[in-house]
């Protein structure tokens, strides 16, 4: 194991979600451990944003590429914006979203206390003031940017409660701060405000239509980013994945496949499924958004090698979840 990661205690701690948690979560990040949380979206794996050596560990613990970009999470609009830059398009974002699950990618402040490793190296940040409480009585007491990509290994499928980041960082991060399960499910929306028209970087908790009815109009959908070099989170074309394949907008099942449902509805040949599971039998996307990480894991966890799933509709949340899916079936 990375020298970076072997500084965690052998067994993560497991912090209620009490004033008692709150304090001794802040003190373990003070002290440049790293520390899970919970977002309404999320688990994140917070670190000092303004610390370069608590940054590493973060990148140590999941295994992440260093030129992926990091959210820096802040208690307010005043505090994002000594961050970063906010024009008109950034600053109607952030005020008729914030708290709440939207990452905003503006340029750096030349002040910035984000350290340069947490951007990438870009000239660009990456900027949210999370809804949760516990994830806002965390930031309160720690009183600095706290870096909180996904609590899980790179690549893998995110976390929606503690028992999941415990699956993948049990020993390689200083504690769990436990909030229960996340109530979104899929991760926040990016919009990038770096000059021009907002551009959508990745579709999530806040939906393409709330967006454009405070801009006034749809944003860019961002063309096919660089993957080695990504100016947001969560862009590179594999991610989210679990253990087992993922095959999307399935009509039949193979024997011996497990099967992920929407609506009620099944692909033919379910009667051979290693397990089935629906993410909302009645359609509702909001419920599926936020069962979608969890039931991937535990259908990956019956040893299947494939998750075939029905076909999802691309419409409000719906965009976000079909995102998820399609970078869970991508290459690896």
């Amino acid at each position: 194991m990375n020298d970076l990661a072997s500084t965690a205690p052998q067994d993560s701690v497991s912090l209620p979600g009490d004033p008692d948690g709150v304090a001794e979560a802040a003190r373990l990040l003070r002290a440049g451990q790293l520390v899970a949380f919970p977002t309404e979206t999320v688990y994140g794996l917070g670190a000092d944003a303004t610390d370069p050596a608590a940054v590493a560990r973060i990148f140590a613990a999941k295994e992440r590429p260093r030129f992926n970009p990091l959210i820096a999470h802040l208690p307010d609009l005043a505090a994002a914006r000594r961050q970063g830059r906010f024009d008109a398009f950034a600053e109607a974002l952030a005020e008729a979203f914030w708290p709440g699950p939207l990452t905003l990618v503006v340029p750096a402040t030349d002040g910035t206390t984000v350290c340069d490793l947490a951007r990438a190296g870009l000239p660009s940040v990456a900027l949210r003031v999370p809804g949760h409480p516990l994830a806002r009585d965390l930031l309160a007491a720690f009183g600095r940017p706290l870096a909180g990509p996904s609590a899980n290994r790179s690549g893998r499928v995110s976390p929606t409660s503690a028992d999941h980041v415990r699956a993948d960082l049990d020993g390689r991060i200083a504690a769990v701060l436990d909030g229960g399960a996340t109530r979104v499910g899929v991760e926040s929306t990016v919009v990038a405000c770096l000059g021009g028209a907002p551009r959508l970087l990745r579709p999530g908790g806040i939906t393409r239509a709330a967006l454009a009815g405070v801009l006034g109009r749809e944003p860019q959908t961002a063309e096919a980013e660089d993957t080695a070099r990504p100016v947001g989170p969560g862009l590179l074309a594999s991610h989210y994945a679990p253990r087992a394949r993922v095959r999307l907008d399935a009509t039949a099942l193979e024997p011996g496949e497990a099967a992920l449902l929407f609506g009620g509805a099944g692909p033919d040949g379910l009667a051979g499924a290693r397990a089935v599971l629906d993410l909302s039998p009645s359609g509702d996307l909001a419920e599926a958004a936020a069962r979608l990480f969890g039931a991937l894991r535990e259908l990956d966890a019956t040893g299947a090698p494939c998750i075939a799933v029905s076909p999802i509709p691309g419409t409000g949340l719906g965009e976000a979840i079909r995102d998820r899916l399609e970078r869970a079936a991508a290459p690896r």
